[in-house]
């Protein structure tokens, strides 16, 4: 059986084949109490004697994870190798900010003209074939009998969406009566480039169906306006995202989404990593490279208000790895979470933002939200990420509104799931040096290669909920 030592302080290997590949194999007696390392760090402790050899999983581990902290601010920040620029070709913005696709969106103001996007959309993508990249809708239930913070969060992920670089036109679509109404969105919205965004309200139109088709014919002579011009690699905005994980993600796809992140940083890039959760038990290696005091700060409120809402719910901070991602090799939450802040790579953390902020601050951001897939790929979205580097070990063709890269975690799922994956990272099992052909590929996407979840119409959204609904 062929094992890996990830870290020389690790008491436990991986196993690379076999039926329990990507479970973790005790490298010598541990005692029951005793921590388990991996990654160099505790994923828990055993709750009995292990021997030599055996099996170490779920059945014999506990997680060693609590409330909320106190942290002390240990600075340690690394520096990136300096490399040269790269560019792409992208679509240059009035405002400034750079697409790589060339789409109108419609955005809704509220779940109930959901049916009413999704005709226009289709309606619309025949009638104007082939003159933008794509015409395309995004439902979700919301928009109307919602309070304060949570009405406020589906504000700002529509807002997100709005502003998005990657939508050359926008038809902003809503009822009438709904809290959300287009009057108040637009005071959300601040100031807006007509010629780019439109309005409608349904409610106010004999045949809205007609009414939509003129108003995205408009839009689309204004996508006409743009074409891809050359643009440095410094322009883009990438999240960082895994789902449906396994124990060769923080070995393979995830080191390789961290290597790529910090290649585009040292170009002038921004990326972003979520899922704050799957940062518990890993939380002091991103507070370690943050920037400065303030932005430990945030880091620290990061991570214990989001331990916070679980308590507040009456749920405990580790419910958490899933059923799949147990099948998979992981075993705990630290175990979890040590491989996914692998992708963050060894950048300096520079800034942390809410849902529905931009980066303001380039280099890598740390960004609020949930580990759901979808939660946080709309996050993500709505933040301005260009695309979404996603590793996968288990598989998932989900996709958020911009393309999204499905990093395959081993070999024998890109086989099996090529309509889902994009690359293959499960080389680097044996040796493989794949960044600069990661970088390339990403380089590609972002001037027009389509991903996956683009050629089969993967295109999801759904917003964080944590409130009352009328």
């Amino acid at each position: 059986m062929k094992t890996l030592k990830i870290n020389e302080k690790d008491n436990v290997a991986v196993m690379l084949d076999g039926e329990n590949r990507g479970h973790k194999i005790a490298l010598r007696d541990i005692k029951a109490g005793e921590d388990i390392i991996k990654y160099g760090y505790s994923i828990g402790h055993a709750v009995e004697d292990i021997q030599e050899g055996d099996h170490v999983h779920t059945h014999n581990i506990k997680t060693n994870l609590e409330g909320t902290l106190n942290y002390t601010f240990n600075q340690n920040l690394g520096t990136l190798k300096p490399r040269d620029t790269k560019t792409f070709m992208g679509y240059r913005r009035e405002n400034g900010r750079v697409g790589i696709r060339n789409e109108i969106w419609i955005v809704n103001t509220v779940g109930c003209v959901n049916k009413t996007s999704e005709i226009l959309a289709k309606e619309a993508s025949i009638k104007y074939a082939g003159e933008c990249d794509g015409i395309f809708n995004f439902v979700h239930p919301f928009g109307c009998s919602q309070l304060g913070s949570d009405q406020a969060t589906t504000q700002a992920v529509l807002k997100g969406m709005v502003n998005h670089p990657n939508a050359a036109g926008v038809l902003v679509l809503g009822l009438g009566c709904e809290n959300n109404n287009i009057p108040v969105f637009k005071e959300v919205l601040g100031e807006i480039d007509e010629r780019r965004v439109r309005f409608m309200s349904t409610q106010d139109y004999d045949d809205e169906i007609e009414q939509g088709l003129a108003l995205i014919g408009e839009l689309v002579e204004y996508a006409k306006t743009f074409k891809r011009e050359e643009c440095d690699a410094s322009e883009l905005v990438v999240g960082l995202k895994c789902g449906g994980s396994d124990g060769f993600s923080g070995l393979t796809a995830n080191p390789l989404i961290g290597r790529a992140s910090d290649a585009l940083i040292s170009m002038g890039a921004s990326t972003i990593l979520t899922e704050v959760p799957e940062m518990f038990g890993a939380e002091t290696i991103l507070m370690n490279r943050c920037v400065n005091e303030e932005v430990f700060d945030k880091t620290v409120h990061l991570i214990n208000d989001f331990k916070d809402y679980f308590t507040r719910h009456g749920q405990v901070v580790y419910e958490n790895p899933s059923p799949g991602n147990k099948k998979g090799g992981i075993t705990t939450l630290e175990d979890k979470s040590l491989g996914c802040v692998q992708k963050s790579g060894s950048a300096n953390v520079a800034d942390v933002i809410g849902i529905g902020e931009s980066v303001k601050n380039k280099g890598l951001n740390l960004l609020t939200g949930p580990g759901n897939d979808i939660v946080a790929v709309t996050n993500l979205t709505a933040s301005g990420c260009n695309m979404i580097l996603f590793s996968t070990g288990r598989g998932t063709p989900v996709g958020a509104p911009v393309p999204t890269v499905k990093v395959a975690t081993n070999t024998p799922l890109a086989l099996r799931k090529p309509h889902w994956i994009d690359f293959n990272a499960g080389p680097i099992i044996d040796g493989a040096d794949l960044t600069e052909e990661f970088v390339d590929y990403i380089l590609s996407v972002a001037s027009g290669e389509r991903t996956n979840n683009e050629k089969h119409g993967y295109r999801e959204i759904s917003i964080f909920k944590d409130g009352v609904t009328l």
